[in-house]
């Protein structure tokens, strides 16, 4: 089990390490639900599954979305 859990660690930095280096804020919000994606697998290896559930919940689809419509809104008022 601790194997799984240190590969699921390592995913976990890759991915925010690729979230923080991406430039483009809606790529950036796409790089995020993958993160929060693989978050989520972290959470239901260390046995959480309602914090994994609640993280794809808001993590995945509510939050990329809102930063998607922000962004949009920022561009039409330019």
């Amino acid at each position: 089990m601790t194997a799984v859990i240190a590969v699921a660690l390592t995913l976990v930095a890759v991915t925010a390490t690729a979230v923080v280096l991406t430039p483009d804020p809606a790529r950036q919000a796409a790089t995020l639900s993958v993160y929060v994606l693989v978050l989520s697998v972290l959470f239901f290896v260390l046995q959480a599954p309602d914090v994994a559930l609640a993280e794809i919940a808001v993590g995945t689809a509510v939050t990329p979305l809102m930063v998607l419509l922000t962004l949009r809104r920022l561009r039409r008022d330019r």
